[in-house]
């Protein structure tokens, strides 16, 4: 039986070698037929196109001076003339409203065409109608009466600037087109030529496919019958029971690598069979040993197979259903998906709850798959459940847990807001929003976080928000629309299916009034330490004021004359002098008044000048010399410039009063009474150095300068505040001040703040 069948299939095989090779050829020639014949075709239509055209502009072009002169006897002529051709079927000049003015055709002239037809409607579709068509879209194919095709190309013809003028038949400037060239020719000869290229294509193609098809079936019998033959000996062999090593056909393609395959074949099948009954025993192994609930059953839900975890767990009886085995039910669950397997042959899966043999509640997540016999009919269904009670147990806990951190969210007493980490938009938020800020949570979320901001300087706040800092006295506004002063904190997080950020806030704003009100008192102090120094600097200009003064009113009172070479010069002098004591005025106004706890960008060394210039006097009389070191080009920092103005004014009291302690009833030598200012640019922070050569800060006492109320003075000679508000201030400007312990002779204080870009001026103009 069995070489009957090898019999049948290598004459089945060649018979299907051959028809699938000839096919193969058939479609083949037959597509290269089909797109060479449309390739002529399209080609041959393309050059009547373009001859046609061509002779369309040689129409246009023979009678533009006659129509330029209005000869109809000429333009008459030379349409006849070129109507006379053989391919030629009509020439047609329509005016605008489709009357026909000259024709080939005599008995057309005068008549009048429907502007919609075929040829008319190509350009009056449209109201206006258009001016410039395309080659393609002025082209027409369609039938004649007596049976081929036609060719028609209709082209305008345009209003020249010479028709406006009186020497012409006069057409108004703002009409473009006058009328259309319509010709028509033949495609009959066209055709002709195709049909018989079509042809000749065919017989070549039938041709062609003949030649292949029997060089083919040849090399088929040779080739493939041949070595089949020796093929199917080598099988008579095997079902002999004689596993043959090898099989002579004499070959190294793939009938020989066939051949050697049913050697190699005869030599497993015996291993192979050794194999099988081991991965019989292994699957069954697995089957019984598998952690997990495995049930096979009938079309009735019966148990037709379980395995030992399923067993130990539940016990069946003979016979049992699933449903009674450990779902403890008399009928199927209504949501059967071993029946729905049964239905439509698909695996399922899902989750399910039942009971264990102790009455326990128990959940499993399961999976269905159909079992077919060798005819591809579902005999059964195979049920494998996962125990996930513990998970279950966890998820409710998990539950719990979430409920109880959803509480302290809310109950946090600052505002928390949840943030896509992209477009800044709030997801969510907590119950301290609406006592902050006065929203509801259903107000802000989907608004954009950056709306709390002043509009300006949204983009820059954006920025760092991506960035996950921490953001110190950022103004807010509420709903009300007042200003608050708070502290955000970002930190990357991760919320259900996206990346979001947990924005924080810390309202300040009473507590930076109070500051204020700290700082502004420490203002008060300062100008009363400086008020001696002060008091000199404004006597200086007001001694010369009155001096110049008293001169004018005793020239006055003795009338006597004022010449013009002293009247002059001391006018001048009272006009600087009076300057000199605005400005001096005006500087102790500002540095006085309240800041607005506002950042922007400053130089350096403008602010030290500024504080020199309002504290000059106090060291000058205290013979104190101010060395400056202040490197040019430096970049801008962000601070506020009164607030930094007074962390200078400090230092050099501070400096002022040490140099005076140290030296205080000796005789200093020059040079030993100094105070250095000196500032720097290390590539990444603007650096500024405060140094004097007083009695220094010992080590012990380095880390409690900074701290409130603590003071190296004497009782009764300072509040212990101006370190303290000092280092509150340079922090606001993003800064850190540190004391300097390498210098022996005195205390270094370093300031250190980040760049925000270069300055438009140097600081050489500060340096004194």
């Amino acid at each position: 039986m069995l070489i009957e069948r090898i019999f049948q299939l290598r004459h089945r095989l060649v018979f299907r070698l051959i028809l699938a090779v000839g096919f193969t050829l058939l479609v083949c020639i037959a597509t290269w037929a089909y797109f060479n014949i449309d390739y002529q075709e399209s080609k041959l239509t393309e050059n009547i196109v373009v001859g046609t055209d061509r002779l369309t502009n040689t129409i246009k072009l023979g009678t533009h001076y006659a129509m330029m002169l209005n000869s109809r006897d000429d333009i008459n002529q030379i349409i006849t003339n070129i109507g006379k051709l053989k391919e030629i079927q009509n020439i047609r000049i329509f005016n605008k409203n489709g009357q026909i003015k000259y024709s080939n055709h005599r008995a057309e002239v005068d008549t009048t065409t429907n502007i919609k037809a075929e040829a008319c409607d190509i350009c009056h579709r449209t109201e206006p109608p258009l001016v410039e068509l395309a080659l393609q879209e002025r082209i027409r194919l369609f039938d004649s009466d007596k049976g081929y095709r036609l060719l028609g190309i209709i082209s305008p013809i345009f209003n020249e600037p010479g028709c406006a003028t009186d020497a012409c038949h006069v057409h108004p400037e703002g009409k473009k087109v006058l009328g259309a060239l319509d010709v028509v020719v033949s495609l009959q000869a066209t055709d002709r030529e195709i049909l018989l290229a079509k042809k000749g294509m065919v017989g070549l193609a039938g041709f062609a496919f003949l030649l292949i098809s029997s060089i083919v079936g040849i090399l088929v019998f040779r080739f493939v019958n041949r070595p089949v033959q020796q093929l199917i000996e080598g099988t008579r062999q095997i079902a002999r029971g004689d596993y043959p090593q090898k099989i002579p056909i004499g070959r190294k393609d793939e009938m020989g690598q066939l051949a050697t395959a049913i050697g190699a074949m005869s030599r497993e099948i015996t291993q192979k069979q050794v194999e099988l009954n081991e991965q019989r025993n292994e699957y069954q192994n697995l089957f019984e040993h598998v952690p997990c609930l495995i049930t096979v059953q009938d079309r009735t839900f019966k148990l037709l197979r379980y395995n030992r975890e399923f067993a130990e767990r539940f016990g069946p009886g003979p016979g049992d259903h699933c449903y009674q085995a450990y779902k403890g039910r008399s009928e199927k669950c209504p949501n059967c998906q071993v029946a729905l397997t049964f239905e439509d042959g698909l695996p399922h899966q899902g989750e399910e709850a039942g009971l264990n043999k102790d009455g326990s509640e128990a959940h499993w997540i399961f999976r269905t798959s159909p079992i077919r016999n060798a005819q591809g009919e579902i005999v059964a269904a195979l049920e494998m459940s996962i125990d996930i009670t513990a998970r279950k147990l966890l998820e409710v806990q998990l539950s719990k847990s979430e409920r109880k951190y959803h509480e302290i969210f809310n109950h946090i007493p600052n505002p928390v807001f949840v943030l896509d980490s992209q477009t800044l938009e709030v997801i969510d938020c907590n119950e301290s929003v609406k006592t902050v800020y006065g929203y509801d949570k259903d107000e802000i979320v989907g608004r954009s976080f950056l709306e709390f901001f002043a509009e300006d300087e949204r983009e820059g706040y954006a920025e760092q928000l991506h960035k996950a800092d921490v953001l110190n006295q950022v103004r807010h506004r509420n709903k009300a629309g007042s200003h608050l002063f708070v502290n955000v904190r970002v930190s990357p997080s991760e919320y259900p299916g996206r990346q979001v950020l947990l924005v924080t806030t810390s309202d300040i704003t009473k507590r930076l009034e109070a500051e204020r009100k700290l700082i502004q008192a420490s203002k008060m102090a300062t100008l009363g330490e400086m008020a001696t120094g002060v008091a000199h600097e404004l006597n200086q200009p007001m001694s010369v004021i009155k001096t110049a003064s008293s001169f004018f009113v005793k020239k006055l009172e003795r009338n006597e004359p004022v010449q013009d070479d002293i009247l002059h010069p001391m006018l001048k002098k009272i006009d600087s002098n009076v300057d000199r004591a605005t400005r001096i005025i005006e500087h102790m106004r500002q540095f006085a008044r309240k800041s607005d706890l506002r950042l922007e960008k400053v130089q350096l060394g403008e602010i030290l000048g500024k504080a020199f210039e309002i504290f000059s006097q106090q060291l000058r009389l205290r013979g104190i010399e101010v060395l400056w070191d202040l490197e040019p080009d430096i970049p801008r920092i962000l601070a506020d410039p009164g607030r930094l103005e007074q962390v200078f004014i400090n230092l050099l009291l501070n400096a002022r009063d040490a140099i005076e302690e140290k030296w205080e009833g000796q005789d200093a030598a020059p040079g030993s009474k100094t105070i250095t200012l000196k500032t720097r640019y290390d590539g990444h922070q603007v650096i500024c150095e405060v140094r004097d050569t007083g009695k220094g800060i010992p080590p012990v006492l380095a880390e409690k300068i900074f701290e409130p109320f603590f003071t190296t003075k004497e009782v009764g000679k300072g509040t212990g505040l101006g370190l303290s508000i000092s280092y509150g201030i340079i922090q606001e400007c993003g800064g850190t001040i540190r004391l300097h312990h390498d210098s022996a002779r005195g205390a270094c204080f370093v300031l250190e703040f980040p760049a925000t870009g270069r300055p438009h001026e140097t600081e050489d103009s500060h340096r004194r």
